[in-house]
């Protein structure tokens, strides 16, 4: 089973996931830009009993980080687990967007993902 770690930048908070993940993603709303400080999330989200973590986060709207040094880890919901694919340790590079969401959104820039489902807002 693959095992995938990942840390804040101070490292003072630590995870693992266990085997694949059910989906991987880029997001463009608002919110994601926001808390990134970007122009979108990369995230994959796994199931929540694949997910675990030690040292003290601080949440905010459902959005987990490191209260030390800021950094965006992972959001947790009771049967998943949406991991910020920048904070794992290797680079995600066998990890490719299945799907984007919140397009209407996205910088006129940006190219959408070849092969990957386009979405004007959540996916259903």
């Amino acid at each position: 089973m693959r095992i995938r770690t990942g840390s804040c930048l101070c490292g003072a908070v630590a995870y693992r996931v266990d085997g694949e993940p059910l989906r991987v993603g880029v997001c463009h709303c608002a919110d994601c830009r926001k808390s990134s400080g970007s122009a979108f999330t990369f995230f994959a989200v796994w199931p929540r009993q694949a997910f675990s973590h030690s040292g003290e986060i601080a949440t905010f709207s459902g959005r987990s980080f490191c209260p030390v040094c800021g950094s965006r880890l992972f959001c947790l919901q009771e049967a998943a687990a949406e991991i910020r694919l920048g904070s794992l340790d290797s680079p995600p590079t066998d990890l490719v967007p299945g799907y984007e969401v919140w397009i209407k959104r996205r910088e006129p820039w940006l190219h959408s993902l070849p092969g990957a489902g386009q979405y004007a807002e959540d996916a259903d």
